[in-house]
């Protein structure tokens, strides 16, 4: 099982990082709406690793038969594989080549609920809100725990339906067919 996890999330966490580190430049260019279902489509795309591994392990490893549970715990393993790589692109990323993200994003956040006509106690309260948020990605462990929230729910939904479509019981041979009659 470790064979596929590891073949399979690392290709999961190489399209991811590939993806972050070509759209990252870009995203000044794209903005913030695009950049997010750019993102998240590059997560759909990288987690089809998680059903081709779990397939994998079901048809070479399993015997052709695998329980949901035991392919929801290969999809999932190889959905964490990804996601570790993930978290340490944007570490990376982050701390290297865009330190003042945040600001960004928080320049865009406010920019968008002025354009919203929000009143100005709203737009207070989300400068403090985005104030906390930087403040709290300048905690590294909290910094990695966010930034695994992102692709934790693609790589959760993308493990259930793997094991959904993929898991199947023990078929009974001809010769045991044979004798039930």
């Amino acid at each position: 099982m470790r064979k596929v996890v590891l073949t399979f999330g690392l290709i999961a966490g190489a399209i991811l990082s590939a993806m972050m580190a070509i759209t990252l430049p870009f995203h000044d260019q794209i903005g913030f709406d695009r950049a997010l279902v750019v993102g998240y489509t590059s997560m759909v795309l990288a987690f089809l690793m998680v059903f081709f591994g779990a397939r994998s392990y079901r048809d070479n490893v399993a015997g052709g038969s695998v329980s949901f549970w035991r392919a929801f715990q290969v999809g999932f393993l190889i959905a964490l594989v990804g996601m570790v790589c993930y978290v340490a692109m944007w570490e990376v990323m982050y701390h290297n080549f865009y330190p003042d993200y945040l600001d960004k994003y928080t320049a865009y956040a406010i920019g968008k609920l002025q354009q919203s006509g929000a009143s100005a106690a709203e737009i207070a309260a989300e400068t403090q809100k985005m104030a906390q948020m930087k403040a709290m990605y300048q905690n590294p462990l909290l910094n990695v725990l966010m930034t695994m929230l992102e692709p934790l729910p693609v790589g959760l939904v993308a493990s259930l339906i793997s094991a959904g479509i993929l898991s199947r019981k023990r078929r009974l041979t001809d010769g045991a067919l044979a004798g039930a009659r």
